[in-house]
């Protein structure tokens, strides 16, 4: 055993701890990236702003779920007014890490 191997296997230990880390929080984030995408698109689609508010909240609420993400209909805020679209969605996933419960706030939003 040389003087090298304890540092090779602690930086093995710590590089392992970041992949498995990694592939703990890459599911909720990528979930999010997939709704906020969808969240744009509805924003910038100029049919939308001529639909009603609850009928817009209605089709994200549907993409969440299609998603599995915990969202709620008070999580989704819509706003339409003179042809302009505003959309704040705003949800927490807990994340358990280690038996240790980490929340993560993710707020997908579109619009000016």
């Amino acid at each position: 055993m040389t003087a090298r191997t304890p540092r090779v296997i602690a930086a093995a230990a710590v590089l392992l701890i970041l992949i498995v880390l990694g592939l703990i929080l890459l599911p909720p984030y990528a979930k999010y990236w997939q709704l906020q995408s969808y969240v744009t698109s509805l924003a910038e689609d100029s049919a939308t702003a001529k639909r009603p508010e609850q009928a817009v909240r209605a089709q994200i609420l549907g993409r969440a779920a299609k998603l599995g993400l915990p969202v709620s209909d008070a999580d989704v805020h819509v706003a339409i007014s003179d042809g302009t679209v505003k959309i704040d969605v705003l949800y927490i996933v807990q994340v358990n890490i280690a038996g240790y419960g980490v929340d993560l706030h993710f707020r997908p939003a579109a619009g000016t």
